[in-house]
């Protein structure tokens, strides 16, 4: 805690997390009773109800202010990468960038297959898009009317669905969780991407021999459906269908590999796309400014892919970056309040060496997205917990970013009264608690996590030169254990 922002002794927990628990209660009521899954209000009266108890105790609100100011800060980054996804977004369905992507890969939809194509399908547009919600709420109706129609489970579709959509948000340079999470821990974007390959890689590996694996036991029951062909062949009767369009994903991976900075790398993307809509799909300078301005509407003539399609576009960000001002906002108010404090010494007392350090953020990020239900205030919290603990104890805050991630994004499907599971659930008609057990990629990524704290593996230690670079930003609190498994 910085002694700057808090004046006084560090509140008891039950005063502490006050201000928390009554935030909570709020967003209970905004997401059962109203069944309203928009958290913006609730954390607005968040920040108010931690101003009063500040008030209380003393702490002025131009203290609270200054460090819900320099919170949102940290989040700006983010902000400007979110804006230059819905330019991305927007450009690439006008060029036949997706358009492209979704007609190969409705080819990977065969008999016994079903499953992992599903996964797979949806992990690639999950990836070029940056969002789960919109994959999900497009693309993945249409895979569950297909699934239905041959005969699967809509429980088992759903589950690889999920696994895909949210595999390829967390992945993606272009998803907002995932600018988001380093952000909050102070690493970089694509040192934090490395890092999450250690443990979504293997359990998507895992999850693909598993939809294999059920997809074969459903095999009798298939038959070829003409909704796959029918969906390529609109696609292929409103865009020209080319291996250029796939251009700029390329130039966006080419310049990540090289560590070009994030916003750079994605606007150029976003520029390419464009290009490619004028030279290729013929459109007009006029239409890409509208483009990544609005966004894209469709009109193939097919309800479910018009739905995937009509997307992108700055505006379309303002709820996500609303939200993110919102959610940064009430965890600089908590930190200025004294919660911050007074969670870390509680956690402090767990925390004995490297497997308890990475099991306790886990929990911890497990605990916020299981209480709060919001994902952005779930990837904001912990990181502000623990990112000093990781900087005393030698370690690299990109294994807090990737923890994080893997049980807080990863986690926001699987629980009933999550924003993420409700908007699912509610959005392809199966509940939250029938799919998730088939949903192997989302739950198996945290178990890889404390299996390399327990050995070691992919748990990287600070430099000489990272560690004095962090110093500055490490909390006052300090753990006096040395950094052993």
């Amino acid at each position: 805690m910085r002694d700057d922002v808090q004046i006084g002794p560090t509140p008891g927990l039950a005063m502490a997390l006050l201000p928390l628990l009554a935030t909570t209660a709020i967003l209970i009521l905004q997401f059962f009773i109203f069944a309203d899954f928009t958290p913006h209000i609730p954390l607005a009266f968040g920040i108010m109800i931690c101003a009063l108890c500040g008030r209380v105790r003393g702490v002025p609100w131009e203290k609270m202010e200054a460090s819900m100011l320099e919170v949102v800060k940290l989040g700006m980054p983010a902000i400007f990468i979110l804006l230059a996804v819905g330019m991305v977004i927007g450009t690439w369905i006008l060029s036949g960038t997706v358009p492209t992507l979704m007609y190969y890969g409705f080819q990977l939809v065969s008999p016994s297959y079903f499953l992992v194509a599903t996964c797979l399908v949806s992990a690639l547009v999950s990836l070029a898009t940056g969002t789960s919600w919109g994959t999900v709420g497009t693309l993945g109706l249409a895979l569950m009317g297909i699934g239905e129609g041959l005969g699967i489970p809509m429980y088992l579709t759903g589950g690889a669905l999920v696994s895909g959509a949210f595999f390829g948000d967390k992945m993606s340079p272009l998803s907002e969780t995932t600018n988001l999470t380093p952000a909050v821990c102070e690493t970089d974007l694509w040192s934090h991407i490395r890092s999450m390959t250690a443990t979504t890689v293997p359990a998507m590996l895992i999850a693909l021999v598993l939809y294999v694996w059920l997809g074969a036991e459903y095999g009798h029951q298939f038959e070829q459906s003409t909704n796959i062909e029918t969906f390529r062949q609109a696609l292929d009767d409103t865009f020209t269908l080319s291996w250029v369009t796939l251009i700029p994903p390329c130039v966006v991976i080419g310049l990540a590999l090289a560590k070009f900075p994030p916003f750079p790398t994605i606007f150029t993307g976003a520029a390419i796309g464009g290009l490619i809509a004028i030279g290729v799909q013929g459109e007009t300078l006029h239409a890409v400014f509208d483009a990544m301005q609005n966004g894209f509407s469709s009109d193939t003539g097919n309800p479910a892919i018009d739905a995937l399609l009509s997307s992108g576009g700055v505006l379309s960000m303002t709820w996500v970056v609303t939200l993110t001002f919102f959610a940064l906002g009430f965890a600089g108010m908590l930190e200025a309040y004294g919660t911050v404090d007074a969670v870390i010494k509680q956690l402090m007392r767990l925390i004995k060496g490297r497997f308890s350090l990475v099991a306790t953020s886990s929990g911890t990020t497990l605990a916020v997205s299981t209480i709060i239900g919001d994902v952005y205030t779930t990837l904001v919290l912990p990181g502000r917990l623990l990112k000093g603990q990781y900087q005393a104890m030698g370690y690299k805050t990109s294994t807090l970013s990737r923890t994080i991630e893997d049980n807080g994004t990863l986690s926001s499907p699987l629980i009933p009264w999550n924003m993420g599971g409700g908007f699912v659930s509610s959005t392809i008609g199966v509940p939250t608690l029938a799919y998730a057990p088939f949903a192997f990629a989302c739950w198996l990524s945290p178990l890889f996590g404390l299996l390399w704290a327990l050995t070691g593996r992919f748990i990287p230690q600070e430099t000489p030169k990272d560690t004095a670079e962090n110093t500055p930003n490490t909390p006052q609190t300090k753990l006096s254990s040395q950094p052993t498994p």
